[in-house]
Parts: C-alpha cells; structure tokens; sequence
C-alpha cells in the first residue's frame, strides 16, 4: 500500500476550487490516464483510467463531502484505493492538499509505485488541477451538498436527507471511515 500526500496553492477562492473538484466527471480534462469518471449518483463513481498499459475500471464511493472542506473516499470494487482532498483559505488562493492510498494491482504497477510513479502522477493532476482552474478563474459547476459516512444528510438545496447511502443500503454508525481513506490488510 502507497500513501501519497501532495498540496498545491491554487489562486482560485476556496469555493471555486470545491465546486470544481466536485465535477468529477471532468476529472478527464487534468488528471493523467483518467479516460471517464461516470456519477452513478450523489455518491457513488464509476472510473476508467489507464494504469501501467492497462485499462481499468473500478467503483468509488464518497464517504464525506463537506462543501468547502473536504471530499474523501473509497473503492468498493475493482482498483483498491481511498483518500481525500481538503481545502484551506490562503490568502486570495487556496491550499488543494490531496491524500491518497493506493494498492498496485500487480507486478507492474507496485514496480512502478516503488520508483514514485504514482507520486509523481498525484502531483502532476494537481499542477494540471491548478492550470484548469486557473485558467477558467471559474468552476464548471458544483455540488453543495454534504455526505457523511457514505450516505447524503443534506442535498444540494440544503434540504436534509435520510440515513440511507445512494445504493439504498442502510448506513450505520460501524460504517464510519477515517477521511484520509481506509486502510486495507
């Protein structure tokens, strides 16, 4: 397991820089090897990238999104990996820091995760992150609802939700993750 953290100053305020990492489905325009991000829902993510040579597909969860703040999350099948991407106020910009685990899928990529690949392609998304952003000095569109433990409490129009995750599964306080990600072994 890789554990990658990596945080860049982006002169955007805070709120654009949020809304615009909310947009997960224009993750392909800055993040390298990320051919599509498809939202199955309010929390839960369909990816496809090319990792060492390889398409692959794997599917993610939000486990918290708290507008402003943060956005953490999981894999719930496919590629293993968690993390989180936080922001802070910094003068006019903002402070994007990016944590992330990762578990190589196979000899190939834990070569490659052990000469730093994976670093590097962590801070190169978010320089291309800060280019974009920089560049549009607006974000795509946003998402100002917030999730906790994987399931909306409260929706975009600040209307709250019920205690069921986006694949109706009930959500119960044993499912609390840490939102740096979760650990697996």
């Amino acid at each position: 397991m890789s554990t990658i953290r990596e945080t860049i100053e982006v002169d955007v305020p805070v709120a654009t820089a949020y809304n615009q990492w909310t947009q997960f489905e224009e993750f392909p325009r800055f993040m390298e090897g990320v051919k599509q991000v498809t939202q199955l829902g309010d929390a839960k993510l369909q990816w496809t990238a090319e990792i060492a040579g390889q398409t692959r597909t794997w599917m993610t969860r939000i486990i918290e999104q708290e507008p402003d703040q943060r956005v953490s999350w999981e894999s719930t099948e496919g590629a293993r990996n968690a993390g989180s991407v936080q922001f802070r106020p910094s003068g006019d910009g903002t402070l994007v820091t990016l944590s992330l685990s990762v578990e190589p899928g196979g000899p190939v990529e834990a070569a490659g995760d052990a000469l730093g690949f994976v670093q590097r392609r962590a801070r190169g998304d978010l320089e291309r992150f800060k280019s974009f952003i920089e560049a549009r000095a607006q974000e795509t569109g946003g998402w100002r609802g917030e999730i906790a433990r994987g399931a909306v409490v409260r929706d975009d129009a600040g209307s709250s939700a019920h205690g069921q995750a986006p694949d109706g599964d009930r959500v119960s306080d044993g499912d609390a993750v840490e939102a740096t990600g979760r650990r697996w072994g």
